[in-house]
């Protein structure tokens, strides 16, 4: 199946979800409903509700809680971008102004907060202990995460092991949460739950490891938003941290001052170092693995559209261009 396939197959149950979406971003407050409509009408893939509705189909489900669940994960999603686009002060997301540059700092933090708060209680009203175990967990990390990035920020020393946690917080965490809530609506079996997070989180891990990648190697009309952002960012992700590792001292040298100074203006020079370091190809290899271990954990599951479109999935994931 192709990934247009696979949206065509969830095409009902996508506008279901928008449809709550849309009903639950109302405020009685009209700035609320400027930004909200703004960010939530971009655009964007909405693979995590797309995993939520997929993996309570895999599992059986028959009523309607996923489309809200569905809803509430892209609320807490759209909150963590509007957050993101502050710390990271962005200017451009999804090929759009973001919601900071147009509307200020202190408008989107709290509306950010707005989004977060009206997803709490949406999960309250699924009536799921469960369920809201789920997405408080998983909001906690992500908020560790988005830490542990700042922290690590124009850190040349930080490692492989440290990058990756901060891509299992403040990425993956939501994706496994999105695989978990369908297991958990479609009653899964413990070992399937278990094994439903484990694909969201290694699908996570593969698509934010691609994300990287693209950052040094991207259109920038596909992926809407600036090609060295990271990079100016002084953020300190994998193909820098190969290149560093397994570049010359002349390359090392380039790579290790750019992430120090966040030097946008070195990004010639650190694109040309990745890309004869190999560091790209090391990176999609990795987000490979990733994904070829998300699809091992779903092989008990029983065959079904469902279980094939998110195998599909996982192959998007480590090889997409945008």
């Amino acid at each position: 199946m192709s990934f247009d396939a696979i949206k065509q197959l969830l095409a009902a149950d996508m506008s279901a979800v928008d449809a709550v979406i849309r009903a639950r971003l109302h405020s009685e407050v009209v700035l609320v409903n400027q930004i909200g409509e703004y960010i939530v009408g971009s655009g964007g893939k909405r693979l995590r509700p797309a995993l939520v509705v997929l993996s309570a189909k895999a599992f059986g489900y028959q009523g309607s809680h996923h489309h809200d669940l569905a809803a509430v994960v892209e609320f807490i999603h759209t909150a963590t971008l509007l957050h993101d686009d502050v710390v990271d002060k962005s200017d451009m997301r999804r090929g759009r102004s973001t919601a900071n540059a147009l509307f200020g700092n202190a408008a989107s933090v709290l509306v950010g907060d707005f989004l977060y708060s009206r997803a709490f209680q949406m999960m309250v009203e699924v009536g799921d202990m469960r369920v809201m175990q789920t997405l408080a967990d998983a909001t906690n990390v992500i908020a560790e995460g988005e830490v542990l990035q700042l922290l690590n920020c124009n850190d040349a020393d930080v490692d492989v092991e440290s990058y990756m946690r901060v891509i299992h917080y403040k990425t993956a965490k939501l994706f496994e949460a999105s695989m978990r809530l369908g297991a958990i609506l479609g009653g899964a079996s413990p070992e399937m739950e278990r094994a439903a997070a484990a694909y969201g989180m290694h699908l996570g891990t593969a698509f934010q490891l691609v994300d990287d990648v693209l950052d040094y190697s991207a259109d920038e009309q596909e992926t809407g938003k600036n090609l060295g952002d990271d990079l100016a960012e002084g953020k300190p992700t994998l193909p820098l941290i190969y290149a560093m590792r397994h570049g010359n001292a002349e390359q090392s040298a380039v790579v290790r001052n750019a992430i120090e100074q966040g030097d946008i203006q070195a990004f010639a020079a650190v694109l040309q170092a990745v890309r004869e370091t190999g560091a790209l190809e090391h990176t999609r290899a990795q987000a490979q693995r990733e994904t070829d271990e998300a699809c091992r954990e779903f092989l008990d599951l029983p065959d079904s559209i469902y279980k094939r479109s998110l195998l599909q999935l996982a192959d998007f994931a480590a090889t997409r261009v945008f």
